[in-house]
């Protein structure tokens, strides 16, 4: 007997499908399972499928593609309908897809099968839905979704592995999960799920050439499906013994390909039998797919991460040993793009004098070029400031350095292109290759005695936090930014850090992320800095840790500043305490009486514009004070002194303001000091008058007030008592 008449006997039809020509071959038994006439017939592929519903057509070319790529059956269920769009029957197709090469290099395939029909549930019964409709699709697909989702927003290896220990598989979930990857020539277990743990030891360096399945797998990139042990057994006996501890019963190795390139192999097992039909399969595949890309976005992750580590680490240096008498906290934050790395750097340089000096600085841009000239500009501050420079003479060479770099790459770019400087690499990135500025702050200081010598190209002011709390941001002389011209002079102020004082350097990240501008950021971080004593290295760490927090943490989000967007920059910031005389660090003082607050400032003859500044400085010290009106007469007081230094002397006005006293008893004096000897004398200047004045408001508005003459100069000084609000 034939097999043609064997098939007809048992109502099972033959056909041939050919993608190549877009025909289908039937015979009898198929066509009319199909509802057309009794008798074989060749079709075109448009006259089929219309006598599929739209969903299982849609259906069966996933099932397909899949069989193809697998080198599998493709089994499926298809309704037929009618030319009215009634359901006339629901057959079942088995076929085997095989690959046809034509002339031209074109991949084809070609479908030779069998159709069946099969029972359809009928109403009111509690049959299952066929795994082509129903409730199981949607699940499937709503599954699909969630897993696709949760593996997208996984960031490292072991968080991929977590979420795929978590996926519940709609109707056949495993219970044991292995990913496998490779190491040379070698299958290396990433991670599994479902297994004790020293379980995967046998398997943890097993060759590609072993008679194993997931070695298999990633050798030919093809699935392997192991319905039941015997089947196991049956392929891959000698490995068998040592999965057959494990209690399973079905398994599924699957290929974990990424762009064309196999990245190792997942094994899914399950304690109860799976048929692993091709919705299953369909299934398995897809999540095998998007782990594969998981893993892959994690694996790049994990090394930029680890190259942003060992950037930072090689770059950002350690703050060495303890200073007597002082303590140093540091922090660097990088910005929140890219490979984590950018320009903004600190460092502290032992000197050959015995002091030592702080440097905080922050080069233009947040990518890797800022980061490489951050690199190379700290070495060549260190390496200036180690010969023993001044703080200008540092700063000077530094930017002659920088400017020289900038110039140098320059070249560079012009002869790598044949000095054809008018057919520009469109390739080429212009902004890699522009040249670059570096702000920075460069502190000299000496611990024994707490004078500071600073010298500022471009950077914000350093701030200091006194001994009673008040902070006040410390003005400071300063040039333009390094490397923007070669030969610029930076003139160094010269203050002291008194006993239980703090001072913070920051770059402009610490002050604008999050919308601010300079005056709310200001504001942002003086709050933190005056909210509580922060003496002794613990507190100073927990300072630091405070600063970053207000601008990098959860609350910042809800705080932000004047500017519509978010701005995100580099953080690096700078703590230095000098500790108290009398007490150690952080030891508390019984009944200590209210500590001083003092400032200073010097206004050379060729900054007029920094008597703005002096005033603010004035303005800052009495921020607490009673009486406002006795605030405005201060500041009144001190621009009309420092104004007659510089416009009846040659030299600078130093400015001293010191506010001693318990709240609301204080005493405030303010001294401006001159070289010149000549004193001031009262006169009666009329109305029209430009000048004339500075004695009489020094005598209708202070408390008391004098002229103290000293060896070179004099020192013209008034006294404010507190008193209430009136």
């Amino acid at each position: 007997m034939r097999t043609e008449d064997v098939l007809a006997a048992i109502a099972t039809g033959l056909w041939r499908w050919d993608n190549a020509s877009g025909t289908v071959s039937l015979d009898g038994v198929a066509a009319r399972l199909l509802g057309l006439p009794a008798e074989p017939v060749t079709l075109p592929e448009v006259a089929v499928r219309s006598r599929f519903h739209p969903v299982d057509w849609n259906e069966i070319n996933g099932i397909v593609t899949l069989a193809v790529a697998e080198d599998t059956l493709a089994e499926a269920r298809l309704r037929i309908m009618d030319e009215d769009g009634r359901v006339l029957r629901t057959v079942r197709s088995r076929s085997k897809a095989l690959e046809n090469h034509g002339p031209d290099g074109r991949v084809d395939y070609e479908l030779i099968g069998t159709i069946q029909e099969i029972a359809e549930p009928q109403p009111g019964t509690t049959a299952v839905h066929t795994p082509i409709t129903g409730d199981w699709r949607r699940s499937r697909e709503a599954f699909l979704l969630d897993a696709g989702r949760a593996l997208a927003e996984a960031r490292s290896t072991a968080e991929v592995l977590r979420v795929a220990a978590s996926l519940s598989m709609p109707g056949f979930s495993p219970d044991g999960l292995a990913v496998f990857g490779m190491t040379g020539d070698r299958l290396a277990v990433i991670g599994h799920h479902g297994h004790d743990p020293g379980d995967d030891g046998p398997f943890a360096r097993m060759r590609l050439d072993t008679d194993y399945p997931a070695a298999e797998v990633v050798r030919t990139g093809r699935a392997i499906y192991l319905p039941s042990p015997e089947e196991y057994k049956r392929r891959f006996p000698a490995t068998w013994p040592l999965a057959q501890g494990f209690g399973r019963v079905s398994w599924a190795f699957l290929p974990l390909i990424v762009a064309g390139r196999t990245l190792g192999a997942w094994m899914a097992a399950f304690k109860h039998p799976v048929t692993f039909s091709p919705d299953e399969r369909s299934v398995l595949t897809t999540v095998a797919r998007m782990l594969a890309q998981a893993l892959q976005r994690a694996g790049v992750a994990e090394s930029e991460r680890e190259l942003t580590t060992g950037l930072q680490r090689s770059m950002m240096p350690q703050l060495g040993p303890d200073i007597p008498g002082m303590t140093i906290a540091a922090r660097y934050v990088p910005t929140g793009g890219g490979l984590q790395v950018g320009g903004d750097w600190y460092d502290m340089i032992p000197l050959p004098s015995g002091r030592f000096a702080l440097v905080i600085g922050d080069v233009q841009g947040h990518d890797v070029r800022a980061a490489g000239l951050m690199g190379q500009l700290r070495i060549a501050v260190r390496a200036y400031a180690s010969e023993g420079h001044r703080p200008d003479a540092v700063l000077s060479r530094a930017s002659r350095f920088l400017a020289g770099l900038c110039s140098s790459q320059e070249r560079d770019r012009g002869g790598s292109r044949g000095q054809r400087r008018e057919d520009p690499d469109p390739f080429e990135d212009a902004d890699f290759q522009s040249p670059r500025f570096a702000t920075c702050l460069y502190v000299e200081c000496d611990p024994r005695t707490g004078v500071l010598e600073v010298a500022r190209a471009g950077h914000p002011d350093p701030a200091v936090r006194m001994t009673d709390g008040t902070v006040l941001m410390r003005p400071t002389a300063g040039g333009l930014p390094l490397g923007i011209v070669p030969d610029t002079d930076y003139p160094t102020t010269r203050f002291a850090l008194e006993p239980g004082e703090t001072m913070m350097l920051c770059t402009d990240g610490l002050i604008e992320t999050g919308g601010h501008d300079l005056d709310t950021g200001w504001a942002r971080l003086r709050a933190i800095l005056e909210s509580e004593a922060h003496d002794g290295g613990e507190a100073l760490e927990e300072l630091a840790d405070l600063l970053v927090q207000a601008v990098h943490g959860p609350s910042s989000h809800h705080t932000t500043g004047p500017l519509a967007d978010r701005r995100e920059d580099d953080i690096a910031v700078v703590l230095l305490h000098r500790e108290g005389a009398d007490r150690g660090c952080g030891a508390p003082v019984a009944h200590p009486a209210r500590p001083a607050r003092r400032t200073m400032l010097t206004v050379a003859q060729a900054e007029p514009e920094r008597i703005a500044g002096a005033r603010h400085q004035v303005r800052e010290l009495l921020h607490d004070w009673a009486d406002a009106d006795q605030v405005d007469s201060a500041v009144l007081m001190v621009s009309e002194m420092v104004t007659n230094v510089l416009v009846h002397t040659d030299g600078d006005a130093a400015l001293v303001a010191e506010a001693v006293g318990e709240l609301g008893a204080r005493r405030l004096r303010v001294e401006v000091a001159d070289a010149s000897d000549e004193l001031p004398h009262k006169r009666h200047p009329g109305e029209m008058a430009s000048s004339g004045r500075g004695v009489l408001l020094m005598e209708m508005l202070a408390d008391d007030w004098g002229v103290d003459p000293r060896g070179e100069g004099k020192s013209i000084w008034f006294e404010l008592h507190e008193r209430a609000e009136r």
